[in-house]
């Protein structure tokens, strides 16, 4: 019987900023990657087209997507959404990945993964949930529902981390609005994930989440509409008081003022 046919990605280097010690954190170190993938078919009858096959970018750009996403503390992590990545491709049967740091020790520490194709969840599985932008008093709608509390409006001390500050003082707002309504807080995608399953409202404190973010504004507006994306939510609504300007908004977004 023939073995599965193969493509693989080797001693692949990349310098990023991971770790959960503080000593690492502000300092880039390299990461090596080796990713091993075993095709659904074998590739016979492919007419030299680079369209029907699981092409060498389709590694390169997992590594790529993964590591801009966000920072990481965890090369467990790390692997894991590599894998996920790649087996979003409906060529790819199974997927080996190693993430190897190379400056912490003489020699390379890592890990090592294996995860076949309907064996990881893909992020967007979850059942369909809505994010409300809670810029004023609400009624709470039924279902899985994130809330995004809006800017508390508290005094922010100067000469330290602004944005740092201005996302643990979105965390406070968080638990104040859910003890009002009587929610639970989540900080994580666990959590999020969790309750969208279980068809929950949770009010959502964002610096965990999104602290390691590049370039991400700590505006509440633009927290809201990351976390939309990142939760596939079918609907973002933005309740804000009437007559007050809305931010520019994606059109798929549905839009609100007063009560929903």
């Amino acid at each position: 019987m023939d073995q599965p046919d193969r493509i693989h990605l080797r001693d692949y280097v990349i310098s990023a900023e991971i770790g959960a010690f503080q000593t690492e954190r502000g300092h880039p170190q390299r990461l090596r990657f080796n990713i091993d993938v075993e095709l659904r078919a074998h590739v016979t009858g492919v007419d030299d087209e680079v369209d029907r096959i699981l092409s060498y970018d389709v590694l390169t750009g997992a590594v790529a997507t993964v590591l801009a996403d966000r920072r990481y503390d965890l090369l467990e992590t790390v692997g894991e959404r590599i894998a996920a990545q790649v087996l979003s491709h409906p060529r790819a049967a199974q997927v080996q990945v190693s993430v190897e740091k190379l400056d912490r020790v003489p020699g390379a520490l890592g890990i090592t993964l294996v995860r076949r194709q309907g064996r990881v969840k893909a992020a967007d599985a979850a059942a369909p949930v809505r994010v409300i932008f809670h810029g004023t008093g609400i009624d709470l709608p039924s279902g899985a529902v994130v809330l995004v509390p809006d800017a508390p409006g508290l005094p922010v001390p100067q000469g330290g981390n602004d944005r740092e500050i201005a996302l643990l003082a979105l965390d406070q707002a968080a638990w104040a609005l859910a003890g009002k309504l009587g929610l639970t807080v989540a900080d994580s995608r666990t959590e999020l994930d969790w309750a969208a399953a279980e068809a929950r409202a949770v009010v959502w404190a964002p610096a965990r989440m999104t602290r390691d973010v590049p370039r991400l504004s700590p505006q509440p507006h633009a927290l809201a509409i990351w976390l939309a994306d990142k939760l596939g939510a079918n609907r973002l609504d933005w309740a804000l008081p009437e007559g007050e300007p809305l931010p520019e908004l994606p059109a798929m977004f549905h839009v609100t003022t007063g009560r929903l």
